[in-house]
């Protein structure tokens, strides 16, 4: 479903730079995923990050297809990206929407509004491990876990300079007490960095102990750092809170602005549902406004996510994974008719 929800994020950007002059954006699109796959044996080709090199930045549907291997899918495409680019923080917002009903008792949109910062180069995705002796009573898998001292304090720092500039607190998820290397040495890192940063509140979690507290008491969590396996699966437990899959949004960044950044839904490629229209966008258009904030144009980033809230808030439109009827693009229609009527405002601020 990536290219649909893709299409509707472009609609809403399109909208954007139709309001602001200053906003002025071009898109060329790249066929690459399972279909590439199939016809020339690799998900992208060769040159592919010499190709998106040139780029500002980089906005990812979703890839995937049950009659491909998974890990060839992520690490022939989405993996490779991230780690070529050094896209080594991935940030995923965690926000209840009002009109949104959550699963989780007691969740309310005033306290659930958190940010998840994701190690995005190491831990257990680094593609190091092998398979021995396959196919035999013997066989024998390792996956290797990689965390350097240098991708750790990278990563915390970033968080600490957001938590920061936010005036809020941050978490560390760890397991450090079981994985006493790895996680260990993430402890260590936090630790030091945090003696640094003695104006930022600080909480240090075990990663069970979060997902629990994520569920009893989102409103625990502003700034969280993690792991890429950690943050990875509670970030999907907060989506799950947040209402649906179909609402989260990322943004894979290379802070030092070497090589562009990449901005997608956190959701996967759906084949149930892929092709019929009637995916959630919201997610994917969440992910536009991101990348709207990383181009240098903050003022619309808050005003298409407000946009979405205001389209959530009315629940008019639901599309199926919200209990609703609605398609895919009469949800990507509203949030452009929300823009359109907060556009004089909008491009004022944009320009002042």
């Amino acid at each position: 479903m990536g290219p649909e929800v893709i299409e509707e994020a472009i609609r809403v950007l399109c909208t954007v730079m139709s309001l602001d002059r200053t906003v002025d954006l071009q898109f060329d699109s790249f066929g690459w995923g399972t279909d590439y796959y199939r016809s020339h044996g690799q998900m992208m080709p060769t040159d592919g990050l010499d190709i998106l090199r040139t780029y500002s930045a980089i906005l990812f549907g979703a890839v995937g297809a049950p009659d491909v291997k998974d890990y060839i899918t992520l690490r022939q495409l989405l993996i490779r990206i991230r780690f070529g680019f050094q896209q080594y923080v991935n940030l995923r917002p965690v926000r209840l929407f009002p009109g949104v009903d959550s699963p989780v008792r007691g969740a309310s949109p005033a306290n659930v509004d958190m940010i998840f910062v994701r190690e995005n180069n190491e831990g257990e995705y680094a593609g190091v491990g092998e398979r021995l002796f396959r196919g035999t009573e013997r066989e024998v898998a390792l996956q290797t876990a990689v965390f350097s001292r240098h991708g750790i304090a990278r990563v915390v720092r970033w968080a600490f300079e957001c938590a920061r500039s936010r005036g809020q607190s941050l978490t560390s998820v760890s397991k450090g007490n079981a994985l006493e290397y790895s996680g260990g040495l993430w402890d260590d890192v936090f630790d030091e960095l945090a003696a640094e940063y003695s104006d930022v509140a600080v909480e240090r979690l075990l990663v069970d102990a979060a997902a629990m507290l994520m569920v009893v008491a989102p409103h625990r969590f502003r700034v969280v750092v993690a792991s890429n396996l950690f943050a990875d699966i509670l970030t999907d437990l907060g989506a799950a809170i947040m209402g649906s899959m179909g609402l989260g949004a990322s943004a894979n960044i290379n802070p030092e602005g070497t090589f562009p950044s990449m901005f997608e839904p956190i959701h996967g490629s759906a084949p149930d549902i892929a092709g019929q229209g009637i995916a959630n966008p919201l997610g994917a258009i969440w992910s536009a406004a991101l990348m709207l904030g990383h181009l240098g144009f903050p003022v619309w980033e808050t005003r298409v996510v407000d946009a979405i809230a205001a389209v959530l808030a009315a629940r008019e439109l639901r599309t199926r994974d919200l209990g609703g009827t609605a398609m895919t693009s009469d949800v990507g229609k509203a949030v452009c008719e929300q823009l359109v009527l907060s556009g004089a405002v909008g491009a004022h601020a944009a320009t002042s």
